[in-house]
C-alpha cells in the first residue's frame, strides 16, 4: 500500500509562484516503481492531467497549458514530488492531485493506483 499527501496550495495572486509538496510513503515505495504525476480539477470540469515524471526513464511531461511554467521534480531521498507552479494564471486554479502509477503510462488517470487527497490552489486575478 502507498500513501500519498499532498501540501502546498493557497490563496496566490496571478502572476504568483507556488510549490507544490507531495509526501509518499509505504512499506513497498520505491520511486523506480511508480510513474509519479500530477493532475487537477478546477470546478466543474473534469480531472485533468497536469505533470508526470517517468519510473523508466526520469523524463518529464507536460499538459501544453502549463509547459514552460510548471516543472515536476522528485526527491529520492525524501520519497517527496513536487509541482513548481510559476506565471499563476486565475485558470490555474483547482484542486491539484499527486499520483503514482506502477503501470508505466503516463497521461492516463485509469493507470494510477494510488492517489492523495488534493490541495487545493486559488490564483486571483
Amino acid at each position: 500500500q502507498v500513501q500519498l499527501v499532498e501540501s502546498g496550495g493557497r490563496l496566490v495572486q496571478a502572476g504568483d509562484s507556488l510549490r507544490l509538496s507531495c509526501a509518499a510513503s509505504g512499506r513497498t515505495f520505491t520511486f523506480n516503481y511508480y510513474t509519479m504525476g500530477w493532475f487537477r480539477q478546477a470546478p466543474g470540469k473534469e480531472r485533468e492531467f497536469v505533470a508526470a515524471i517517468s519510473r523508466a526513464s526520469g523524463s518529464t511531461f507536460y499538459e501544453d497549458s502549463v509547459k514552460g511554467r510548471f516543472a515536476i521534480s522528485p526527491d529520492h531521498a525524501k520519497n517527496m514530488v513536487y509541482l513548481q507552479l510559476n506565471s499563476l494564471k486565475p485558470e490555474d486554479t483547482a484542486v491539484y492531485y499527486c499520483a503514482a502509477s506502477s503501470r508505466g503510462s503516463i497521461y492516463s488517470q485509469s493507470a494510477y493506483n494510488y492517489w492523495g487527497q488534493g490541495t487545493q490552489v486559488t490564483v486571483s486575478s
